[in-house]
């Protein structure tokens, strides 16, 4: 591991989320007032691996600071999970003369960076920027905050219409291993029901909790559903299962 770091590489990889240009503005002026060199590293590890490089500086990142998605771009790599791609990476990294890694990015980034740090004992720092908000060690991760606003924004328009017409709506939220998005919406926007990827509480308890909003005399219902959701079923699914088992809710 070099002691002294004179040049970094700054990259965004897997899906993008809100902050990742604050994030790579912070970097690269950081780098800029102490002094080091900041190259952008363009589509993750996948320029990477094909040297798409590019010298920044603190002119480089002026205005993107409120930009969404990624200046840098980003992609996720196949190649670079294997020890090969890993090795031309590596390759690339030393032909530019780049002393050390700041990757930002959710887990699958941070499992690449960590891999890759075992193996070729590479200085890698992680920023944690994924809207599942699924990084151990840090409360909120970039772009999560805005994911949710962003949810319950939509859930608030969602109930509009649902109390119009006396509908139920399933809102389908991302969330393949953790739902956070979902729980927290949920709970913000009211949902009469909530299906996260953390607990299987059956069908018959989602059921249940409609047969009671019912009762209570609400006309409309919202169920906020993680993409993974320990259940297994879709929102088509659950909606056809909904309405054969209760067919006095149009859902």
């Amino acid at each position: 591991m070099p002691k002294n770091i004179k040049k970094i590489g700054v990259m965004t990889s897997g899906g993008d989320a809100p902050g990742m240009n604050a994030a790579i503005r912070s970097v690269v002026r950081t780098c800029a007032y102490h002094q080091i060199e900041c190259v952008g590293i363009y589509r993750g590890y996948e320029g990477m691996m094909e040297g798409d490089f590019k010298e920044m500086n603190a002119r480089s990142v002026k205005g993107i600071i409120n930009k969404g998605g990624t200046v840098l771009k980003s992609a996720r790599s196949k190649e670079f999970k294997t020890p090969e791609g890993r090795k031309i990476a590596h390759q690339k990294l030393m032909e530019a003369q780049i002393d050390a890694l700041v990757v930002i990015g959710g887990d699958g980034t941070f499992n690449g960076g960590l891999v890759f740090n075992k193996e070729y004992d590479f200085p890698v720092i992680g920023i944690p920027g994924t809207i599942d908000n699924d990084i151990y060690g840090t409360t909120n991760t970039l772009g999560y905050d805005t994911a949710l606003n962003t949810v319950v924004e939509c859930i608030d328009k969602i109930r509009d219409t649902a109390s119009s017409h006396n509908r139920l709506f399933f809102v389908e939220v991302m969330g393949r291993d953790v739902g956070h998005i979902a729980l927290n919406a949920g709970v913000g926007a009211g949902a009469e029901e909530i299906l996260i990827p953390e607990e299987d509480l059956g069908l018959d308890r989602l059921l249940d909790s409609l047969r009671r909003s019912k009762q209570s005399g609400k006309s409309s219902s919202i169920v906020v559903v993680a993409e993974g959701d320990k259940i297994g079923k879709n929102v088509f699914e659950l909606k056809d299962y909904v309405e054969a088992n209760m067919t006095e809710y149009e859902v």
